[in-house]
């Protein structure tokens, strides 16, 4: 009797070890996906990250739909949230399809069709913002003095999301530098530039636009553009508002003002 005691007190013992091993593992996984890398390239017209995770439900449907293999269904193990869709530019960049075929399909619009739609409602995938080019200008052989352009004759807005800036090589006094400069609100991030880049480690990258993209704030304003103007003009019809909510809870509150 004793020794049957003992042995379902050392079988219990056992499961109570498998099962914090097995939920040691699951936490394990759960804090893994909540850690997830930030740096991460979404399908185009996917939502702010945040709400895309919210919206995804990984049905891989998006994957299916591209016809190059650019899109990968993130595993477990990766960096990345498992199941999400994602792609890797230096690998296989967007293609630009005129058609997007892995927008229309999305059953959740976490890939929002009407953020690659012109006014019209016309598909236009050059509204895409799957990130941006950023140049790294120390491994960049452009700005070493050697003749190439091969991200910019890759890009497919060539001469509007990458151009070429000329300048005069000081050092020998002979030559110009020919600069690809990324124009930032009009790249989509395709990525065709990274896939192109001739350096062994790509020295033009496609990052995440929030990470990558500074943001100047309502405290200045670019007075020669139209656009700026008319926020200027909002940011003061705001703050005449703003200003009179105030005199009235003074003049609520028995103060002078």
């Amino acid at each position: 009797m004793e020794e049957l005691t003992r042995r379902k007190f050392l079988l219990n013992g056992a499961k109570a070890i498998a099962l914090t091993l097995m939920g040691g593992l699951v936490w394990s996984a759960y804090l893994s996906e909540a850690k997830a890398n930030v740096f991460v390239l979404r399908p185009p017209a996917a939502l702010d990250e945040e709400e895309f995770l919210k919206h995804c439900i990984k049905c891989g449907l998006c994957v299916e739909a591209c016809p190059f293999g650019t899109l990968k269904l993130a595993t477990q193990g990766e960096a990345i949230i498992t199941g999400t869709p994602y792609f890797t530019p230096r690998e296989v960049p967007c293609k630009m399809c005129v058609d997007i075929p892995c927008v229309p399909i999305c059953p959740t619009e976490a890939l929002d069709i009407n953020l690659v739609s012109n006014e019209k409602g016309l598909l236009d995938i050059n509204k895409a913002k799957m990130g941006v080019a950023i140049v790294d200008r120390e491994h960049c052989v452009a700005y070493w003095g050697v003749q190439c352009d091969a991200c910019y004759r890759a890009c497919p807005l060539m001469g509007e999301a990458i151009i070429l800036e000329l300048k005069r090589n000081e050092r020998t006094g002979k030559h110009s530098f020919l600069l690809p400069v990324v124009m930032s609100e009009v790249c989509t991030g395709c990525g065709m530039c990274e896939n192109a880049c001739i350096t062994k480690k790509a020295a033009i990258r496609v990052m995440p636009r929030h990470l990558a993209l500074g943001e100047v704030g309502e405290n200045y304003i670019k007075g020669w553009e139209k656009g700026d103007e008319k926020r200027l003009e909002n940011l003061k019809t705001r703050d005449l508002s703003l200003d009179k909510n105030k005199q009235i809870q003074d003049y609520l509150n028995g103060e002078e003002f």
